[in-house]
């Protein structure tokens, strides 16, 4: 059930402070089986090169991205959007700024992993401009999924040359 009848909520896109946490766990349970920790956003936000993001809808947070730095990528490891507010562009507007942060001469590209189970999630970023490049086999800790590699390039005609036709098939 969605709570607006609009087809796009414009949200306020900003760095994680530390009391964002609660709505960020709540997202987060609400949206995968196996929901990281408090401690795993902890672990993870410490590291230099790690950053955290929400979406904010009024005074609430409504989505959130955690991404790491590479010299010529950002890595997301873990995207989500409360489930009350999917299917209003949130997740869009997340990814559009994680894509103004790439350039020609610097990062050219994002990379994430999704659940060979996480059709909804395929569909999103395929639909988002992503690429499935790779198949990563029994790749999470808690379960034998298998996880396809999706990227975003800065520069679209270097998808078609890296990406394997039986990737194509197998994520199309």
């Amino acid at each position: 059930m969605q709570v607006y009848d609009q087809e796009k909520l414009r949200v306020h896109i900003r760095w994680m402070i530390r009391r964002d946490m609660g709505e960020v766990l709540q997202i987060e349970k609400g949206s995968f089986e196996f929901p990281w920790f408090e401690e795993d956003f902890v672990r993870c936000l410490r590291q230099r090169n790690c950053i955290g993001m929400v979406a904010e809808y009024g005074e609430r947070v409504v989505g959130f991205m955690i991404y790491e730095l590479h010299k010529t990528r950002l890595h997301v490891l873990n995207f989500a959007v409360a489930p009350e507010y999917r299917r209003l562009a949130i997740g869009e507007q997340m990814i559009d700024k994680l894509v103004s942060k790439l350039s020609s001469q610097r990062r050219t590209r994002i990379s994430l992993e999704v659940r060979e189970t996480n059709l909804n999630a395929q569909l999103f970023f395929k639909h988002a401009g992503f690429r499935a490049t790779a198949v990563l086999r029994d790749f999470y800790d808690d379960s034998t999924e298998d996880a396809y590699v999706m990227q975003y390039y800065y520069d679209e005609q270097v998808v078609e040359e890296l990406t394997p036709d039986h990737v194509h098939r197998l994520a199309g």
